[in-house]
């Protein structure tokens, strides 16, 4: 399999600590988001790995060399102006020549990726967009009112939703509908496939998953990591289920 991971975002909302070092090189326990993704990719029989950089790529590929030592080929591609989630998969797009997965890189999940890319082939889709179901906590007490009375009442309630996971499976057809050398998302992609009447493959993450893109985010990763929730030992006892 082949996996595309997004890593070229600034990180402006981690400042101060991405002012000297990216968000997907940051540690989280004894390794990098980065490293913690590549290996559980590994894990699940990604053996192709491309990364799209920008922000301080020298720092990337000088980590990242060519993937020997967590046994994957690592291959990465330089954005001269930003290219959003999806615009860095043209510069891909003669290798990408099979169905492969797209995963930002400030993500940590035990995601089975086996898994995914199997429901997305069964789905004869072109996409699949993981989702993961989050309480949200409104600031606020909601009322329901009838007429001119209120009939019910919740102090500062979560609100369930389904969001956008930052993962994606994409057939090689998907390059295609990005135009070339432009800033383009992986959002601007699922609303011209809508637009056009193309089906979207809908998979619902039922594992761990974590966004680090504010401090408490960082430092709910840190808690995770020491229960163990990405460790390779988890991932091994998700396989074997």
């Amino acid at each position: 399999m082949k996996a595309v991971i997004l890593a070229g975002g600034l990180g402006e909302r981690l400042r101060p600590l991405t002012k000297i070092i990216p968000k997907p090189l940051l540690p989280v326990g004894e390794q990098s988001v980065l490293e913690i993704t590549i290996l559980s990719m590994k894990n699940y029989g990604i053996t192709e790995i491309y990364v799209a950089l920008n922000y301080q790529s020298e720092l990337f590929r000088a980590f990242l060399s060519n993937g020997e030592r967590w046994g994957v080929t690592i291959h990465c591609s330089q954005e001269q102006t930003p290219l959003g989630t999806a615009g860095p998969l043209r510069l891909f797009d003669k290798q990408l020549t099979e169905p492969f997965i797209v995963m930002n890189g400030d993500i940590l999940t035990s995601l089975d990726f086996q898994d995914i890319m199997d429901s997305h082939i069964k789905s004869k889709s072109s996409l699949t967009v993981a989702t993961k179901e989050l309480a949200l906590p409104l600031r606020y007490g909601v009322v329901q009112t009838q007429e001119k009375y209120i009939n019910d009442i919740q102090e500062k309630p979560n609100l369930y939703a389904e969001v956008v996971a930052g993962i994606y499976v994409c057939n090689p057809s998907i390059i295609s509908i990005i135009p070339k050398n432009s800033s383009y998302s992986m959002i601007d992609v699922v609303k011209y496939m809508l637009n056009n009447n193309q089906l979207i493959h809908h998979y619902k993450l039922r594992d761990y998953w974590l966004d680090i893109g504010q401090m408490d985010d960082y430092e709910r990763a840190q808690e995770l990591h020491a229960q163990g929730a990405f460790s390779e030992k988890n991932i091994h006892a998700r396989k074997n289920i």
